[in-house]
């Protein structure tokens, strides 16, 4: 019986009446919802498809483009730039006996060991007795700054070293070099 007298009343009043305006109002709301929805959904839908515009990147062995860095030693630049903002990854190989003398880097840096036996020195000794020998799929992480040595032990290793640049090295003694057989110097 009130829905008939409800619809019985002239328009006028029914817009006047607070019943209307609860229905007026929680319609706008089901409408700004609905849209809240949408927005979010075209927004998902674009920032996915603006990730599934990146390539993925694949390396084969047979194209790694390695270069000289002095003494034996040899990196090659996987993806990225270290030289640059952003996310790098590059691989070195060191031969046997041979090491980088102490040094540190201005960001932090990843390395996994590919192959072969990695000593890490963690002052700046540059004494081989006092390294860690970590074999191949070992970890190691090198704090932003932390000073360190590093480099291939009797069968020589390949690391992979992960970093966001711009990448700095800066070595404590120019004197003997970036690479060489490691040797007492303190």
């Amino acid at each position: 019986m009130v829905c008939v007298l409800w619809a019985t009343h002239p328009l006028s009043d029914r817009i006047q009446h607070p019943r209307f305006n609860k229905e007026k109002r929680m319609a706008s709301l089901h409408l700004i919802h609905k849209a809240w929805v949408a927005i979010a959904i075209t927004a998902s839908a674009t920032a996915m498809a603006q990730s599934l515009d990146k390539p993925f990147t694949v390396v084969a062995p047979e194209q790694i483009q390695w270069k000289d860095a002095g003494k034996g030693v040899k990196f090659a630049v996987i993806s990225g730039d270290p030289s640059k903002p952003g996310p790098y990854v590059i691989r070195v190989i060191f031969p046997p006996g041979v090491m980088s003398a102490p040094h540190y880097h201005r960001e932090d840096r990843y390395v996994t060991v590919m192959q072969g036996t990695w000593l890490a020195g963690t002052d700046d000794s540059w004494d081989p007795q006092t390294t860690q020998p970590l074999k191949q799929g070992s970890y190691m992480q090198h704090p932003a700054g932390a000073i360190h040595y590093d480099g291939g032990g009797t069968e020589g290793a390949t690391v992979q070293i992960m970093g966001i640049g711009p990448s700095s090295t800066t070595f404590l003694f120019p004197q003997v070099g970036d690479f060489g057989e490691p040797r007492k110097l303190n």
